[in-house]
């Protein structure tokens, strides 16, 4: 995680980036180390947002252009975990996208959105603003506001 931290705004921007996707990484902690060296919090949250944004939405194409078994085999995606996000999606509906940003299951729930071929406005509305708002909340955490 020190790498990402290194290279500043671009760093975070890909660690949100990756971490979005199925990669087990955790860009909290860049944003946490980032905000402890005083760089801008607006300018950081605006840059976890949209990296994190952007990964969901490679998995939402994914998704999107690949079949359920295409998806389930080149991402590992096990048959239980994707079974759990369709039901989530069935009981849920549009709103379980808010929850995009929870770890594991959030990266599963946004390839099933393309899969089932949810729309994109809605998939940008609900998962920016359930990212965003975590982002806000751990940069208040952090600087203790």
């Amino acid at each position: 995680m020190d790498y990402f931290s290194e290279l500043g705004y671009l760093g975070l921007f890909l660690a949100s980036f990756l971490a979005a996707t199925i990669l087990p990484l955790s860009s909290e902690v860049v944003l946490s180390v980032l905000l402890l060296n005083k760089l801008d919090p607006v300018l950081l949250i605006a840059v976890a947002t949209v990296g994190n944004v952007l990964g969901a939405l490679t998995n939402y194409a994914i998704g999107f252009w690949g079949s359920k078994a295409f998806v389930r085999r080149v991402l590992k995606i096990p048959e239980g975990e994707f079974v759990k996000a369709e039901e989530r999606f069935n009981k849920y509906g549009l709103m379980s996208l808010f929850f995009a940003w929870v770890p594991l299951v959030g990266d599963v729930l946004t390839v099933v959105a393309g899969v089932l071929r949810i729309n994109i406005l809605w998939f940008f509305i609900l998962v920016g603003t359930g990212k965003l708002i975590r982002y806000v909340i751990v940069s208040y955490w952090v600087l203790g506001w």
